[in-house]
């Protein structure tokens, strides 16, 4: 379980993740994360959050975000509010590290999905955007619906595909959390 002032990487995207205050920390009110992007960076994919809100205050650099069908560039002192239900992404859109806070209310199961996707791209099992191998995206996204998925197809046509693919994840011995193997590289630092 992760604890305040834990960091985690993902040399795949260019983020890096301290961690300000966890769900255990706010009784499941939110997590709060401090966010740097090195350029070119970005996040994995286009993806909604069905009952929370995410909001971010830039501190430093230019970020680039995708909200709906608004695109923007916003620098130091600028506050983004992504409302629940609403397709976004986010990229460094400057040539120097991004740093933002980000505020995800509720928290729902949100840390467990970060340290899942980083690990995994930490460990090489990701391609170039970040993503795992369908059957395995297939066990954790079945077991996250709740905290993210992806804005299209629609949820119905999610629910159904998730069916059929995540037994077969299962059975290939994916399951919904990644833990690097014994001696493998770990992540999260203190």
């Amino acid at each position: 379980m992760i604890r305040a002032g834990e960091t985690i990487e993902n040399p795949v995207t260019g983020e890096r993740i301290v961690f300000r205050k966890t769900s255990r920390e706010t009784g499941g009110q939110a997590i709060v994360i401090d966010t740097f992007v090195q350029p070119n960076g970005f996040v994995a994919a286009a993806h909604l959050h069905p009952i929370q809100e995410e909001r971010f205050e830039i501190l430093r650099g230019s970020v680039g975000f995708r909200i709906g069908r608004k695109k923007l560039v916003v620098g130091p002192g600028a506050r983004v509010t992504v409302p629940a239900g609403t397709p976004h992404k986010f990229w460094n859109a400057g040539d120097s590290e991004a740093h933002f806070v980000c505020e995800v209310r509720p928290a729902l199961q949100f840390e467990s999905l970060l340290e899942t996707m980083f690990a995994l791209a930490a460990d090489g099992k990701t391609n170039r955007k970040g993503m795992p191998n369908p059957l395995r995206l297939a066990v954790i996204a079945n077991a996250h619906f709740d905290t993210v998925r992806l804005p299209f197809p629609p949820a119905i046509v999610q629910r159904i595909g998730l069916a059929l693919g995540a037994p077969a994840g299962r059975l290939l011995g994916y399951t919904p959390i990644y833990q690097p193997a014994a001696g493998a590289a770990v992540p999260a630092t203190a």
